[in-house]
Formats: C-alpha cells, sequence, structure tokens
C-alpha cells in the first residue's frame, strides 16, 4: 500500500531571512502565526503545541540556523520542517509536512482516515502560511 505524499509548500516572504527565522525559530513567534507551545530552539528539546485536538508532543530534531528547523510532531509519526532561503532582503520558506501513512489509515486524535486529515491540514497550511506572511512583512 501506497502512503500519501508529504505536504510540501514554498512561498517568497517580503521579509529578511534573520526575521524570518525570529518567526519560525522562537516560542512567541510560532504562536503568532502557528499555535501556542513551549518552544526552544534546542536539539533534542520536547514540548508541546497546543492543537485544535489538545497538546500535541513535539521534538526538535533538526537545527541549523537560520536555514532549517525540523521537528516531530504528535503520535501519528509525523514532523515537519521549515527551511529557509535568503533571497536578499526576501525569503523563500518551504514548509514540508511529512510521515503520512496509508490514506485509509485512521489518525486517531481526529478519528478520520489519513488521507482525509491531510487534506484538510494541506489547505490549513496554505492560509497558515498566508498568516506568517503577514506576520513577517509587517
Amino acid at each position: 500500500m501506497q502512503t500519501l505524499q508529504d505536504i510540501k509548500q514554498t512561498v517568497i516572504l517580503n521579509a529578511p531571512i534573520e526575521k524570518v527565522w525570529k518567526t519560525v525559530s522562537t516560542s512567541e513567534g510560532i504562536e503568532a502565526w502557528f499555535m501556542p507551545n513551549d518552544f526552544k530552539p534546542e536539539l533534542d528539546y520536547e514540548f508541546h503545541l497546543q492543537s485544535p485536538f489538545g497538546p500535541s508532543p513535539c521534538k526538535v530534531t533538526e537545527l541549523d540556523e537560520p536555514n532549517k528547523l525540523s521537528f516531530t510532531w504528535d503520535t501519528d509519526g509525523w514532523f515537519v520542517s521549515f527551511i529557509l532561503k535568503d533571497l536578499g532582503g526576501k525569503t523563500e520558506f518551504t514548509l514540508i509536512h511529512g510521515g503520512w501513512k496509508q490514506p485509509d489509515e485512521i489518525v486517531a486524535k481526529a478519528g478520520q482516515g489519513s488521507a482525509v486529515i491531510r487534506e484538510r491540514m494541506s489547505q490549513g497550511w496554505t492560509g497558515i502560511l498566508e498568516k506568517l506572511g503577514k506576520v513577517t512583512e509587517k
């Protein structure tokens, strides 16, 4: 059986990479565009994102300032990566949300199939990245 493809979305933000990095790698920054959390930018740091389904345990798995931040998300095998690329005053920001299972496998917290949740989250990420743009381009 085929597992679902990673969600991958890229946006160009009209803000310098240092500002975008600060917004995606600090607890206050992440809360401003994504979810409340107790994140710290430390490798192997365990934190929680306060999702609509309750607190999600996460762990920082990669930290390469100011280019990449990755963490595991929740208990279903998901991972999220933020990849930043300096475009000289602007920043290319790529989000990858991977670790999806087979389309009909149930995501326990949501009680629905992975394909349904992936589609919903893919649309959700589009809105979240628009919010990131608003926050960083102020």
